[in-house]
């Protein structure tokens, strides 16, 4: 292995180090009840180097979900067109219960999601981090005004059905029970993106 690769992969194991410890406190005892310098001693660095890794507080939480940010604008290219690639890409997720799609069970998962939903500092943050998704979509599409509107509807839709699954979930009940409902609801809400964007389901 080179140093280069080397390094790359001390500095992404830090990056999860970071993230794991800081998720662990701030669902042990609430993330405004946590300091960024208690993060840090915990994880046995200093204050300045995490800083380095996450400029902000919120980001630590975030990382969990990061790899997801360019998710839909990745699938979008799949093809065959856009949004069968995406709905095709959404129901794998329900099958497998992606914690993404909301339709996960595992009292962990479901801590963490109650950590993001609950915290409103963490609550805008999500909300910057999907208008990114959004934007590497709308970039996926064409980068025109009709693409950008295309993308804010494509990523609202699956916002809205990963939060209808994890609400239904988080008021106890359990994943296999919600699925079929969930993969109706998915069906139905990206055959309407279908009809309303046709140029994007090949049927234009």
């Amino acid at each position: 292995m080179t140093e280069t690769g080397l390094r790359e992969r001390k500095k992404q194991r830090m990056y999860q180090v970071l993230s794991d410890t800081a998720v662990r406190l701030f669902m042990e005892r609430g993330f405004d009840a946590v300091s960024v310098a208690e993060v840090a001693a915990a994880a046995e660095v200093s204050k300045p180097t995490l800083f380095r890794y996450f400029p902000a507080k919120e980001d630590l939480v975030l990382h969990r979900i990061a790899d997801h940010e360019g998710e839909a604008a990745r699938v979008a290219a799949e093809g065959p067109d856009p949004l069968t690639a995406l709905r095709r890409h959404f129901l794998a997720g329900l099958d497998r219960c992606d914690p993404v799609t909301g339709l996960n069970d595992h009292p962990e998962v479901l801590a963490f999601h109650r950590l993001l939903y609950g915290t409103p500092a963490l609550a805008a943050r999500l909300y910057a981090y999907q208008e990114r998704s959004e934007a590497a979509l709308a970039d996926a599409l064409g980068g025109d005004l009709d693409a950008r509107l295309a993308a804010g509807q494509i990523i609202a839709v699956q916002r809205v059905l990963a939060l209808e699954n994890w609400r239904r979930i988080a008021g106890g009940e359990r994943a296999e029970d919600v699925r079929e409902d969930a993969v109706a609801a998915a069906g139905r809400a990206f055959e309407r993106l279908a009809r309303g964007l046709p140029h994007l389901a090949g049927t234009a």
